[in-house]
């Protein structure tokens, strides 16, 4: 995998002083029905898409019926793609969610980790209290497996990799992107992650684009996520999110996700166009510049909107509130 690095284009640019800082390089992919429409980088270069493709995991927690034998609504199918940031509505979701399935906290293979919402955070410290697998920002999708597992009967360590559940993403994953998985991981959340091109993740995208509830099992289930994610942006991140701030500036035509270590996707059902970028080095700055500037290039996001103007071209200030740089789209991107 360490062709990574080779052809990557300039995407975001770090300017102080009217002097060029630094330069985050990295690749992206525009698809249609048809393949690629427009592409920056190297569109085979093999990633890891990491929470970026929430989506095609889920696919089985419908696909299996499992969504429905539950009696999941559309707020649990978006939190099932979350990325969340361990606030009060998350965490007593995707409580409620377990104990409905009469599991508890324990079951999840997810880990704990602090919660990145700070209101969460604080309330925890001042009740003494430490953060448990409720708050990892990957219970939702896990709690959408545990409902699989439940629902099927699997084993109780879904997060294997020669799991059933395991399998089933895997063989997902490969049929939404056309590709041979190139090799797996393990993810921050001890699932496995598959690893596949841009332009795989991208043609993903495009296929969830257009997919039409009433179309078969797949497109049913492609559709009824990407309902979900774009109804619910609160659930997908939370408040000063980019995912969150960017789906409501779309008024909930397009879903966004993002991904660890600089990548996003966007899936624009109007248009049946996916989106898929890798910012090499890993930096959220880079990647949010870059997906705020393909949705203006498509159309989809009024570069006006304080959503977008926080990522195209956001000004740096230091700790005394002195306007030290700028973020910008590199020349010829976007």
């Amino acid at each position: 995998m360490d062709q990574v690095n080779q052809g990557a284009a300039p995407m975001a640019e770090l300017w102080r002083g009217g002097v060029l800082e630094s330069t985050h390089l990295g690749h992206a992919v525009i698809c249609d029905a048809g393949g690629i429409v427009a592409q920056w980088g190297n569109p085979d270069a093999v990633i890891f898409p990491r929470s970026s493709c929430k989506m095609i995991q889920a696919l089985p927690l419908v696909e299996t019926g499992a969504a429905d034998a539950a009696g999941l609504g559309e707020a649990h199918l978006a939190l099932a793609c979350a990325s969340h940031q361990g606030a009060h509505l998350h965490v007593e979701m995707a409580g409620r969610w377990i104990a409905d399935l009469g599991l508890a906290e324990s079951d999840l293979r997810c880990g704990a980790h602090e919660p990145a919402d700070r209101e969460e955070r604080d309330r925890l410290i001042r009740a003494g209290s430490a953060p448990c697998q409720l708050h990892n920002n990957c219970s939702g999708k896990h709690s959408g497996f545990l409902t699989v597992v439940r629902h099927q009967g699997w084993g109780a360590e879904y997060h294997e990799i020669d799991h059933p559940l395991q399998r089933a993403i895997r063989a997902a994953s490969e049929e939404v992107t056309g590709e041979t998985v190139s090799g797996w991981g393990v993810d921050g959340c001890s699932a496995p992650n598959f690893a596949f091109s841009v332009a795989g993740l991208a043609g993903a995208m495009a296929a969830f684009a257009r997919a039409r509830e009433g179309a078969g099992a797949r497109e049913s289930a492609m559709a009824r996520l990407v309902a979900a994610m774009a109804r619910h942006p609160e659930l997908v991140a939370g408040e000063g999110r980019a995912c969150t701030e960017l789906m409501r500036a779309m008024g909930g035509k397009v879903a966004v996700k993002t991904g660890a270590e600089g990548v996003f996707v966007a899936i624009l059902p109007e248009r049946g166009i996916g989106i898929a970028l890798k910012a090499l080095d890993g930096n959220a700055r880079a990647s949010e510049a870059a997906v705020a500037a393909l949705l203006v290039r498509l159309g989809a996001l009024d570069p006006a909107h304080p959503a977008a103007v926080r990522r195209l071209n956001p000004v740096q200030k230091n700790w005394r509130g002195i306007e030290t740089g700028e973020i910008r789209t590199a020349p010829g991107f976007g």
